[in-house]
Formats: structure tokens, C-alpha cells, sequence
């Protein structure tokens, strides 16, 4: 029964994964002790919007059978316009995975320097984060050889483990139903902005897109299966938001609104193992950070692969360039003195911004007759992208003049 039901698992899960991570656990806390219940409705949103977009992704990938990215090169015959959409693809996930992977990198590194100390080593005027290098060592040894899935279901547990202590703590903190339910009204704060644009890119990754895609085709292969699809990636994408919010309204508790480290974001489940939270809560982000630094990079490698029209194979020398590079820059990134937390913030903000453009070549795509046939995408599913693209593009109008009017 258990070894059935695991083998049922489709890239959904996958999908969840990715974006409960470094940055979902540091931003829904941020979120939770700086604003209490009241970016709950940004979530509840984000789900649903991750849910629609996912969705399209999965249709597109078993329908068609190739990857969201194969499908722009093969099926737009003028040059100009191909070529202006894959620079435009290729800068979008190049911009937004080297930010997540910094994120994913500096999520690892603020777990291991509370078990280890500092995470710096002085030689002569130059300071390096020996633990950056350490976690990029140990990606690109799993990538390289690319016996990395042992070792990322094991990671996986550890970080469903962790997200199940935060709906466990959530239950124990006994929150005020009526607050709760309050903060799922939408507002729109100025000094919300930041946040709520990042819990948008920690829930909407815009890499998974493409990924998910290139996924499904290899789960599943007749468009008979479409309702297996639709059903994996409402379930995980639900689940993964029931975790997120969980962490929000556990961090919401938390009376101590410096948060600077893996310890002050451990305060959050405390009622539930004490002392040895901050420890528990370090594993967890050493976890996240590292199953989120091997798929960031390796659908990077896909994006580009699909983009050029590159042989499929994943040990060439092409394709591991791609995921070399975007995995240095994560590295080099989280190595330059900045803190972890601020890093984590960033890269979520980064999403988020890109997102509506990832999302505008996906609706396009999804109402190509050509393409997909009958599967295109019905009216209301086109509505619910367009609101979509336009909330996002709103929010990241107003985060950036926000920002602009601060210098």
C-alpha cells in the first residue's frame, strides 16, 4: 500500500518542495512576527495563483510531451520574435535562479553556522563563508555524479518534518480565530509591500514552471491522465500552503520582532521542542537549502537546454556549464558578507518580480490551438491568468516605486 502510494507521487510534490524552503521558512516568519495574521490572504492568494499557473504547466507538459521552453523555439517560426523570447526566457530564469540559489545557499549556511559558530575565516583583509563553499562542494558533487535522489527524499523528510513541527506549533499557540480569519482580508500597506511580494515569489516560483513541465512528460505520457496530474498538483500545492501559513501563525507568537538568525526564527517552535529548537529548525534549513540548491540550478540547465535545442543529454558538457554557472553565482553571492536573511529576502522578491513575465509566455502558449488542440486554455482559465499576471505586476510596480521614493 505505502510502496503504491509513493510510486503514484507525480512532480507535484516537487513542486512543493521547491517552495518550501529556505525562503519560505524565513519570509512566512518575518511575515508572521512583523505583521502578525494580516498577510495570510497574500498566501491564501499565492496558492491559488500557483495552483492555476502550475496547472497550465502540467497540461502543456502532457498534452504535448515536451517542456514549456521546447515548445517556444519549435512552435514560433519568425526569427526575430523566437529569438527575442528565448533572450527574454533565458535572462528571467538566469536572474531568478542565481537570486534563489544565493537564497537556497545562505538558507544552508544560516542552519549550519548555529551548529558550527561563526562562518567566517580571516585571511589576511579577505573574509570568505566557508560553509557557502562548503554547501556548493557538496551540490556540485551530487549534480556532477547525479546520484542526488537518495539523498534529496532523505533531505525532503527532514524538511516535511520541520514544516509538520510549524502546523503542529500553530495548533499549540491556540491563535484568536477572528484575528486569523481577519487576515485573510487583502491590504495593501506600503510597508507591506517588500513582504508581500516575497511570500508571492516564495509560493510562485517561476523556475517550477518550466520544471514542472519537463516533469510531467515523464510521468505521465496520454492527456486520459490529465485528471492524475491536476489532482497531484492541487494536493501538494494545498499542502505546501496549509505548511506555509502554519509557519505565519506560529511566527505570529513570537514577542521578539529582531529576527537575525536561525535562532530567533526557531522562537517559533519552542512550545514544541524547547531548547532544542534552534537546532531542529537548523537541521531543517540545511535541508531546504540543499534539495533547493540542486533543482534551481538543474532547471536552469532544462530552461537552457529546451531554449537551444540541445541534445538530451544531461551529463554534455553544455548542460552542466549551465547549471556550473548559476550554482558559482549562488556561491559567490552568498559569500559576500551580507546576511543570510537579507539574501533569503531578496531572491523571494526577485521571483516575484519575474513572475509576471514567466506567466504572460505561459498564457500565450496555453491558447496556441496549434499546440495544444482542444486543450487549450477555457475562458475563465485565461481570466484567472490575466488577473494574475496583472496583481503581480501591480504589486512589483508599487514594491519598486516604493523603493525608488526610499533612496
Amino acid at each position: 500500500m505505502i510502496k503504491r502510494g509513493l510510486s503514484n507521487l507525480g512532480p507535484g510534490t516537487l513542486v512543493t518542495a521547491a517552495f518550501i524552503g529556505p525562503g519560505t521558512v524565513t519570509v512566512c516568519t518575518l511575515a508572521g512576527v512583523q505583521f502578525g495574521y494580516t498577510l495570510l490572504w497574500v498566501l491564501c492568494l499565492s496558492v491559488i495563483a500557483c495552483i492555476i499557473l502550475q496547472e497550465m504547466a502540467a497540461r502543456l507538459g502532457l498534452v504535448t510531451q515536451k517542456g514549456l521552453s521546447e515548445i517556444v523555439t519549435s512552435h514560433v517560426k519568425n526569427k526575430f520574435a523566437r529569438s527575442l523570447l528565448i533572450i527574454i526566457i533565458i535572462a528571467a530564469i538566469f536572474i531568478g535562479n542565481a537570486a534563489y540559489e544565493a537564497g537556497n545557499i545562505s538558507g544552508g549556511v544560516l542552519g549550519l553556522s548555529t551548529l558550527v559558530g561563526s562562518p567566517y575565516i580571516v585571511l589576511g583583509d579577505l573574509s570568505i563563508n566557508y560553509l557557502s563553499l562548503i554547501i556548493g562542494v557538496l551540490a556540485f558533487t551530487l549534480l556532477f555524479i547525479g546520484n542526488y535522489k537518495i539523498l534529496e527524499r532523505s533531505l525532503m523528510i527532514l524538511v516535511l518534518g520541520m514544516s509538520m513541527a510549524f502546523v503542529i506549533t500553530a495548533i499549540m499557540t491556540k491563535p484568536n480565530i477572528f484575528s486569523m480569519g481577519k487576515g485573510f482580508i487583502p491590504s495593501f500597506e506600503s510597508e507591506k509591500l517588500l513582504t508581500i511580494i516575497g511570500l508571492i515569489g516564495t509560493t510562485v516560483v517561476p523556475y517550477n514552471l518550466f520544471l514542472h513541465a519537463s516533469l510531467v512528460k515523464e510521468k505521465w505520457h496520454h492527456p486520459e491522465q490529465l485528471p492524475l496530474a491536476r489532482k497531484d498538483t492541487i494536493v501538494a500545492i494545498v499542502l505546501g500552503g496549509i505548511m506555509s501559513m502554519a509557519i505565519i501563525v506560529a511566527s505570529a507568537a513570537i514577542q521578539n520582532a529582531e529576527i537575525n538568525n536561525a535562532a530567533d526564527l526557531a522562537k517559533s517552535i519552542e512550545p514544541i521542542f524547547g531548547s532544542a529548537a534552534k537546532y531542529v529548525l537548523s537541521l531543517g534549513l540545511f535541508a531546504a537549502g540543499i534539495t533547493s540548491a540542486i533543482t534551481a540550478p538543474l532547471a536552469a540547465a532544462y530552461v537552457v537546454k529546451g531554449c537551444l535545442g540541445w541534445e538530451n543529454n544531461l551529463k554534455s558538457a553544455k548542460f552542466r556549464a549551465v547549471w556550473m554557472f548559476i550554482l558559482l553565482l549562488g556561491v559567490v553571492c552568498s559569500s559576500l558578507g551580507l546576511k543570510s536573511i537579507e539574501i533569503i529576502q531578496f531572491a523571494q522578491m526577485a521571483n516575484g518580480l519575474l513572475l509576471p513575465v514567466i506567466a504572460v509566455i505561459l498564457l500565450w502558449v496555453m491558447n496556441a490551438k496549434k499546440v495544444l488542440g482542444t486543450y487549450t486554455n477555457s475562458g475563465y482559465q485565461n481570466l484567472a491568468g490575466f488577473l494574475i499576471v496583472l496583481v503581480t505586476i501591480f504589486l512589483g510596480l508599487r514594491s519598486v516605486w516604493k523603493v525608488i521614493v526610499e533612496l
